[in-house]
């Protein structure tokens, strides 16, 4: 008869202790929509504090460059290498191009979640075999970052870009496979060529 005395508290007891050991469990994304806000409105300064040869900043097509945007509406990119011509592809052209895209650094990930690559390690455009595709049949922000890009003459010196993408230009609140909602896009990206 005692045991159904103190059997309320005991169970009182377990639900808390199973509810705790819930709750300060930590994932990789949790806060993820907001700590991807954070970090690309952080790239977006570093980008306007050095908007020069080094960093090239783009508005979503479509959109009026006389109005203020949020940092979700434009692409930003890190310049590692400035390529030699002189023409862009254009939507509907079909690229070569070696790339590697990665989500935002967390702690299991610090230099971020590789979720597709063309190339192994680092990119080498001498010796990695770029992939081609219809541009149009890609993400907007990569379409966009790749449209504004210049080929070689060679393989080897084409534009070479770090270009991040916010999630509404990217795949914004629905997952893709391995890329969860609201997950801002990092893509290094070798324009190799092009057809239009």
């Amino acid at each position: 008869m005692k045991i159904f005395k103190y059997l309320p508290l005991l169970s009182l007891f377990l639900c808390t202790l199973i509810s705790c050991s819930e709750t300060d469990e930590v994932t990789e994304y949790d806060n993820w929509q907001q700590r991807n806000v954070q970090y690309i409105d952080s790239i977006a300064s570093v980008a306007r504090a050095n908007a020069d040869s080094t960093w090239k900043i783009f508005l979503a097509t479509g959109l009026d460059p006389k109005k203020e945007w949020g940092n979700e509406y434009y692409v930003y990119c890190k310049v590692k290498q400035a390529g030699t011509g002189d023409e862009h592809p254009i939507s509907t052209s079909t690229v070569s191009v070696n790339y590697s895209g990665r989500l935002i650094p967390t702690a299991k990930n610090p230099e971020g979640y590789v979720f597709d690559a063309s190339y192994s390690g680092e990119l080498d455009p001498a010796f990695d075999v770029p992939v081609d595709f219809k541009l149009s049949g890609t993400i907007a922000g990569f379409r966009l970052a790749i449209e504004n890009m210049v080929a070689g003459t060679t393989n080897t010196d084409g534009d070479i870009w770090r270009v991040y993408i916010p999630s509404a230009l990217g795949y914004g609140a629905t997952s893709q496979s391995a890329i969860p909602a609201y997950s801002t896009l990092i893509f290094d990206i070798n324009l190799v060529s092009f057809v239009r």
